[in-house]
Order: structure tokens, then C-alpha cells, then sequence
């Protein structure tokens, strides 16, 4: 891909990204103030402003730098993390699963949102702007699955491991969430030695084809 290709690719990716990182962040400190943590609202972390959750290296360059090493196939970043003080929920074991799954649910969301407007696009006349919102929308697809099945893995400190140590039992809880301070390291050498795609890559293909089948795209 050159790089004329390349830029209009992240143009086009640019705001179903955003879109994706920042709801995604807003929906775990929504959820943390339902269950009693009103941690994140005091930070002013449940909000679309997205600059509220953007993190320059993980948001913007690794972003950049990975999309253009891969020549467009792929890319990889992360927001800021919104803080939540489990203990601070009604009941933490059972509240975190909530909590961890908000952020995956309101990516799921968009992807159907996405591919609703893919539909609408695809059945009304060709014009100018056909081509661009159906490259967008099926960007906010991809994007938005890409993040719900990465951070439903089930490593600490992802949501996916959050979820884990809510359902497992006390002791296995505590022996798992040990591994959170490492969690980011392990996830790399998944991501760089293949394993994090080939495990990732049949399941968002999978719920692709899924959304497929409901809209007809």
C-alpha cells in the first residue's frame, strides 16, 4: 500500500477509532458509578470527549507506527485507562465482571451500529460519498470487534482477565490476578510471536460473518 493509500486509510479509520476508544472507556466508568464506584465520574473520565481518554503513545503513535510498518494490514494501541477502585463497589467480586464487560459491550454496540449504517448506505443510490462512508463504516466495524475480542483475552490486566478473576473461585481468583503486573509484557510477546492473532483473528472473523448475516451485507 502506498502511502497516498495509506493516509486515507487513517483518515478514514480515524473517527470510528475514536469513537470506538472513548466509548469504550466511558462505558466502564459509567458502569464502575452504577455498582458504587464513583471513581472515574470524579475524574471526570465518563465522557465523549475523547481527549479525556486519549494516551499520545498508545492512542496515537504505536497506533501510527504499527499501521505504517504493516503497510495498513494492522494496528495496535490502547486509551487511558479508567481508574476504578473495585473496592469501592457494592459487592467487587461479582460488580467487576459488570464493570469489564461494559467496555466490550459498547464496542459490540458500535460494530452493530456500524454495520447498520453499512446497510443504509449499500441500499441507497451511488454517490460521491458511497465509497468513503462504506470504507468508514466497515472500519468502525473491523476496529470495533478487533477491541472486543482483544480485551474480552483472558489476561489480566484486559477486561477478558478481569471477568476471569470475578467468576473464578477466591483462591484461584488471587492466584490469577497475580499475574496482572506482568499482564502487558505476556500480551506483546503474544501479539509479536503470532499467537495473539492466531487466536483473535477466527473470532472476529467469525462475528464479522455473524453481522453479515443479520444486515445482509
Amino acid at each position: 500500500m502506498d502511502i497516498a493509500n495509506l493516509i486515507q486509510l487513517i483518515a478514514l479509520y480515524a473517527i470510528p477509532a475514536i469513537f470506538a476508544i472513548t466509548l469504550h472507556e466511558a462505558a466502564h466508568g459509567y458502569a464502575a458509578r452504577h455498582f458504587g464506584d464513583p471513581t472515574a465520574y470524579q475524574a471526570g473520565r465518563i465522557s465523549l470527549n475523547p481527549v479525556r481518554h486519549i494516551d499520545p503513545i498508545g492512542t496515537l503513535l504505536i497506533p501510527a507506527v504499527v499501521l505504517f510498518a504493516s503497510g495498513g494490514k494492522f494496528a495496535f494501541g490502547w486509551a487511558k485507562p479508567v481508574p476504578v477502585n473495585f473496592g469501592r463497589l457494592r459487592n467487587p467480586k461479582r460488580d467487576m465482571l459488570w464493570v469489564a464487560a461494559a467496555g466490550p459491550g459498547a464496542n459490540l454496540f458500535m460494530a452493530v451500529l456500524w454495520a447498520l449504517l453499512f446497510k443504509i448506505v449499500v441500499t441507497m443510490p451511488i454517490n460521491y460519498f458511497s465509497e468513503p462512508a462504506l470504507r468508514m463504516a466497515e472500519g468502525g466495524i473491523i476496529i470495533n470487534l478487533v477491541l472486543m475480542v482483544l480485551n474480552l483475552f483472558p489476561l489480566p490486566p484486559l477486561d477478558g482477565g478481569r471477568i476471569a478473576v470475578s467468576l473464578l473461585p477466591h483462591r484461584l481468583a488471587y492466584q490469577f490476578a497475580r499475574v496482572e503486573p506482568y499482564g502487558m509484557v505476556i500480551l506483546m510477546v503474544l501479539l509479536f510471536t503470532g499467537v495473539l492473532g492466531a487466536v483473535m483473528l477466527p473470532v472476529v472473523g467469525a462475528a464479522w460473518l455473524v453481522l453479515k448475516f443479520i444486515f445482509g451485507i
